[in-house]
């Protein structure tokens, strides 16, 4: 079993940065794939970025790349999700994910293959 934490969601105006953070605990491993999803309000799950277990491979989707970067440190087993220049319609609560197979990081992009997620938290982003 593997048991994901995320933190660090909260509000923020347009153009702000804010960095989510994505703890495991449990059977973890460095081999573990890991994905970032959102919920928008009335909305479903949508894939957001995604890293390979040994950080080398990454992903996004492309309304976020140039704004996020997903990133990792296997000492501390946590996923990282650094977001910059937010926008209103970043506004979602943020999931974090794992993937138990090794698979590129594109491969990652669909919610079927996760695993294991965490409970959410919120980001809100204002105009």
């Amino acid at each position: 079993q593997v048991r994901l934490v995320e933190s660090g969601g909260g509000l923020v105006q347009t153009g702000g940065s804010l960095r989510l953070d994505c703890a495991a605990s449990g059977r973890t491993s460095s081999r573990l794939g890991m994905g970032w999803f959102r919920r928008a309000p009335g909305k479903e799950r949508d894939f957001v970025a995604a890293i390979t277990g040994d950080g080398a491979d990454t992903y996004y989707v492309d309304s976020v790349k140039d704004r996020f970067t997903i990133s990792r440190d296997n000492a501390k087993n946590t996923v990282y999700l650094e977001m910059n220049n937010l926008r209103p319609e970043d506004t979602a609560i943020y999931y974090c994910a794992a993937d138990v197979q090794l698979r590129p990081a594109q491969a990652m992009a669909s919610i079927r293959v996760y695993d294991y997620w965490g409970q959410g938290t919120q980001v809100t982003v204002s105009s």
